[in-house]
């Protein structure tokens, strides 16, 4: 899969639903990357661990936030 990289100003302009619907995608991608990483192989984009772990934290705040306001 590509990574694709979520801006703040795209995640918020998701509904919540949608911002559920990528968390858990993003979440599925990055068991398969650490799966991966932990049998050993190399990987094809050294970053990509990273950048996941950063879209499903800025998913995770959005996701407070917005509980908060209300």
């Amino acid at each position: 899969m590509q990574v694709a990289v979520l801006r703040n100003k795209e995640a918020r302009g998701l509904s919540s639903e949608e911002l559920n619907e990528k968390l858990k995608s993003f979440e599925a991608e990055l068991r398969s990357e650490l799966g991966a990483a932990a049998s050993g192989t190399a990987p094809k984009n050294p970053g990509k661990i990273k950048e996941i772990k950063r879209a499903i934290a800025r998913i995770k705040t959005i996701i407070n936030e917005r509980k908060r306001e209300v």
